[in-house]
């Protein structure tokens, strides 16, 4: 692709909420490769509005005129996980690049079918799982990769969402509690984890699992009407790397207070702590800013690692707090794109995770350990 912007269409823009316009269009307004030259939604009524708003060229309510739209270079896809299926498709039958938000599909069938036609497309193909460009995630690998830890002997990981905190849970959140949308604590917080940890670690070869639905109604903020809960907000799983480290997690929604993100590597010679930290820490990893500590000292205290100004694609201020994560993974996407690399996670990876939450799943129903 030539030197010009790279030219994007956003499937599922709101003007009052939304990922797209809290995350994906400041991380794209952050970034000089970019430009937003067309957006989506489900009638052309908000499309225009939505437009309008953010001072977008075009406006569609029909996913395929969007993606053959000429001026449009990459598909961004930011709506609910059921429609993820007929919208990616829609963008690789017109020919073009794709980022899809993270899970990929509301099952590993539908992923499958998704990696399938992206390959077959031949184009670039993006999932978001943007942890993996956090600065201190960065960091943490490229140390872990030059010894510091030494052999690895173990992972343990914590994540407390403030999601589902108290009896009410807004209502464009509500279809996240019905697990047959596959977009629930296990698919986000846990898929976004889980890929972190296995970013840095490498893939699980056994795992062991239990889920838990513990909060089995809400209220739904905006009607009072009550909703049942069917999706897992308790995730336990246990595992083991090919090397022998061991693996531990606790993944869960709904913590009253003190929400946040720890993952500790230990190894023979030295700790390293993923700590979330700021405003956005209670959403989770993929969302709340990372500060790295470590220590090879025995015995000795965990102490804050600077983190190089080399691994930030932007700054915080010019993307915003959510749209972070996002800006650094649109960063090396557009660097992808100029040079015909395939670095950044794809469908395929994306359909991995899949098939690793599957593995929890059937762990939880047989209450056996599952081989990877």
């Amino acid at each position: 692709m030539s030197e010009k912007r790279i030219r994007v269409g956003i499937i599922g823009v709101n003007t009052e909420l939304g990922w797209a316009k809290r995350a994906h269009i400041p991380a794209l307004r952050s970034l000089p490769d970019y430009e937003i030259t067309a957006v989506g939604t489900s009638r052309i009524e908000s499309a225009r509005a939505a437009a309008d708003y953010f001072g977008v060229a075009h406006a569609f309510a029909d996913a395929r005129q969007l993606a053959e739209h000429p001026e449009v270079d990459l598909v961004a896809v930011t709506v609910k996980v059921p429609h993820h299926l007929e919208l990616v498709q829609a963008a690789l039958a017109a020919g073009k690049h794709v980022y899809c938000e993270w899970p990929l599909a509301r099952t590993t069938e539908e992923a499958e079918v998704l990696a399938s036609a992206a390959e077959a497309a031949g184009v670039h193909h993006a999932i978001g799982l943007q942890t993996r460009y956090v600065p201190a995630v960065l960091r943490a690998r490229e140390l872990i990769e030059e010894g510091y830890l030494g052999e690895l002997t173990s992972v343990t990981a914590y994540s407390g969402r403030a999601k589902g905190a108290g009896d009410r849970m807004p209502e464009w959140a509500v279809y996240t509690l019905d697990r047959t949308n596959g977009a629930g604590t296990l698919e986000v917080a846990g898929g976004h984890t889980l890929d972190a940890v296995q970013h840095l670690t490498g893939e699980l070869a056994r795992v062991q699992a239990q889920l838990a639905v513990r909060r089995t109604s809400y209220l739904v903020g905006e009607t009072s009407e009550r909703v049942p809960v069917t999706s897992p907000d308790q995730v336990l799983l246990g595992g083991t790397l090919p090397g022998g480290a061991v693996v531990s997690a606790h993944i869960h929604d709904g913590k009253v207070a003190g929400a946040g993100t720890r993952v500790e590597l230990a190894g023979t010679e030295g700790v390293l702590v993923l700590e979330s930290t700021g405003p956005a820490g209670p959403s989770g990893i993929q969302m709340g800013e990372l500060r790295l500590l470590g220590s090879r000292t025995i015995g000795g205290e965990l102490a804050e690692l600077p983190l190089p100004t080399r691994l930030f694609a932007v700054g915080a201020a010019e993307s915003g707090l959510e749209g972070f994560h996002v800006a650094q993974l649109y960063a090396r996407l557009a660097a992808d794109l100029r040079s015909g690399e395939r670095t950044v996670p794809d469908f395929t990876d994306g359909l991995r995770l899949h098939r690793l939450l599957d593995a929890v799943r059937r762990s939880d129903a047989t209450g056996q350990r599952q081989r990877l």
